[in-house]
């Protein structure tokens, strides 16, 4: 089996996470702080040439320029300068290369320590003040041994470093003539942000919540009002548009458990996520999604969602 190739296809709530650290340096001294990203976005894990050195007329001041890696040229970011941290340098330093977005980057970073296999249960969200900040990049945290791990979006990062890239985007041209609700469900700040004023200008009523397992307590409510007035949940929610990777409850997880049950299963689910491409389409398959669609195509989300809605047969199958 191999990393990339984890249980999330099956919907079973676990993900394999890469432990990585940055020495930073600070008044009482050296302090180790950890991190870790979501394994199926790293390829592979490199050493740092030497010499590896940012430039004035960078883009942005953790930009190093770029190194060859086999057919590739890799853009190389240095982690502890986008995190406002002081590293401490040392021999050696590895380079976590990653793929998400249709992008490969190289993370400079201080050293790495395992693959672990963890619950999404058990990753904390951020606090309101720190989720509520408007780069806020840290997705949730993960006790591992006897420290705290703290998960990053990497997709921040790029944003941030591509004035072009995601957060950036326009509002969607895309207006449906009749008015639908979405129950939408992304763990980042500036994506949720995105998310909400793309759907409304597309006319939308949008519920936004952090984690699948936010909006699975508003899918229950929405179950126990069918129950109690002989309803569908059709009548209350037209679609359920969700991220993948979220901390308490991944998307796979709460596509699977509304596909799985006997009232909530008419509900068309979207998984939208930066981790969607050809190689992987089967884990959304797998769980019953009825569309899937990557992280950069805001413009084409929006258009697919009403699409499958105008498509979608009210008995509770899609046409």
């Amino acid at each position: 089996m191999s990393q990339t190739d984890i249980l999330l296809e099956t919907g079973t709530n676990e993900l394999e996470i890469i432990e990585f650290f940055i020495d930073e340096v600070t008044p009482d001294g050296v302090e180790r702080q950890y991190f870790g990203v979501n394994v199926a976005k790293v390829l592979e894990v490199v050493e740092a040439p030497e010499g590896l050195e940012g430039s004035e007329a960078a883009v942005h001041p953790s930009f190093l320029g770029t190194i060859p890696l086999r057919d590739l040229i890799l853009p190389v970011v240095d982690l502890s300068v986008w995190l406002d941290m002081e590293r401490s340098p040392a021999a050696n330093e590895p380079i976590i290369v990653t793929e998400f977005n249709a992008m490969i980057t190289g993370f400079l970073v201080s050293g790495v320590t395992q693959i672990h296999r963890v619950f999404w249960a058990d990753v904390e969200p951020p606090s309101k003040y720190v989720s509520s900040m408007e780069y806020n990049c840290i997705t949730g945290t993960v006790k591992i041994k006897d420290r705290f791990v703290l998960m990053l979006d990497l997709e921040q990062v790029l944003a941030d470093l591509d004035e072009s890239g995601q957060t950036q985007a326009n509002l969607s041209s895309v207006v449906s003539d009749e008015r639908y609700r979405a129950l939408v469900a992304d763990d980042s700040t500036s994506v949720r942000q995105l998310l909400e004023n793309n759907f409304r200008q597309a006319n939308f009523e949008v519920t936004m919540v952090r984690d699948g397992a936010e909006a699975w307590a508003i899918l229950e409510e929405i179950k126990m009002k069918c129950a109690s007035e002989g309803t569908s949940p059709l009548d209350y929610l037209d679609a359920v548009v969700s991220d993948v990777e979220m901390p308490q409850m991944d998307g796979y997880t709460l596509t699977r458990r509304i596909k799985e049950d006997p009232v909530l299963k008419v509900l068309p689910v979207v998984l939208f996520s930066s981790l969607i491409s050809k190689s992987v389409l089967h884990k959304g398959k797998a769980v019953m999604a009825d569309e899937q669609v990557t992280k950069p195509e805001f413009h084409g989300l929006t258009e697919k969602v009403i699409n499958l809605i105008r498509g979608w047969d009210r008995g509770g199958a899609s046409a």
